[in-house]
């Protein structure tokens, strides 16, 4: 599997954004689908993002809780994946993680936010928002 990178996680107060980017660590020309996850101490890792990365129009999928606040985006490389984070609440706290695939398959799982259709996976990037 292609192994992904994470950058642009930090510690902010409540109110405050980051940017966070994802970029393939080796050559490959595109995925199929790609997706933003996190996970706080003790609980689930839950979806955030997902988007279908193999068309630049593809459909993007947000989770409620983040829903008018953060935004996906895909860079100038269709594999490099960005994710705008905005008005960040305490609740935001989490480690961030980067997914993808390059099976047209990983579409089905996208607007469930489900991890299960992602195989390439980042180790994550730190995001501690502050009160």
């Amino acid at each position: 599997q292609v192994q992904l990178v994470e950058s642009g996680g930090g510690s902010v107060q409540a109110g405050g954004s980051l940017r966070l980017s994802c970029a393939p660590s080796g050559l490959i020309d595109s995925f199929y689908c790609m997706g933003w996850f996190r996970q706080a101490p003790g609980k689930e890792r839950e979806g955030v993002a997902t988007i279908y990365t193999y068309t630049r129009t593809g459909v993007i999928y947000y989770s409620d809780s983040v829903k008018g606040r953060f935004s996906v985006s895909q860079g100038s490389e269709k594999t490099t994946l960005y994710l705008q984070m905005n008005s960040l609440k305490p609740e935001d706290t989490s480690m961030y993680y980067c997914a993808a695939d390059s099976r047209p398959i990983c579409a089905k799982y996208l607007r469930d936010l489900g991890s299960e259709g992602f195989a390439s996976w980042g180790r994550g990037t730190q995001v501690t928002v502050s009160s």
